[in-house]
């Protein structure tokens, strides 16, 4: 029986969710260029234009406070224009979202083996 790590929920949905709106936000509202927008992410110009179109990561939906959220450190991102820097905010972001249900519910989702009642994430 395969068992899936929380950790591994959050590589697979969590982040590339979270890639997703900041592509969104760093190209839409803030006007970067994807190319931009990529360079701070880390990934490819490829992979932002299909987090815009939503072709990627497509699993999560996140609530309005936590587009806010996203939407603050996709700010900071064009502020600094440094990639070292917005890894760390993505991070944050990341650290952030380990907190809330998000993962349990995908977690829950994904892995049958998953009691209800799992608080893995919080111990």
């Amino acid at each position: 029986m395969k068992y899936t790590m929380p950790q591994e929920i959050e590589v697979w949905y969590v982040i590339p969710a979270l890639r997703r709106e900041l592509a969104k936000a760093l190209t839409l509202k803030h006007k970067l260029s994807q190319k931009e927008a990529a360079e701070l992410l880390g990934i490819s110009e490829a992979a932002v234009s299909q987090y815009i179109k939503e072709k990627r990561a497509k699993e999560i939906r996140f609530n309005k406070e936590d587009i806010k959220e996203i939407d603050k450190t996709a700010k900071k991102m064009t502020s600094i224009k440094d990639k070292n820097k917005s890894i760390k905010l993505l991070y944050s972001l990341s650290k952030r979202f380990r907190k809330e249900a998000i993962i349990c519910s995908m977690h829950k989702k994904h892995d049958k083996n998953i009691s209800n009642k799992c608080r893995i994430c919080f111990e």
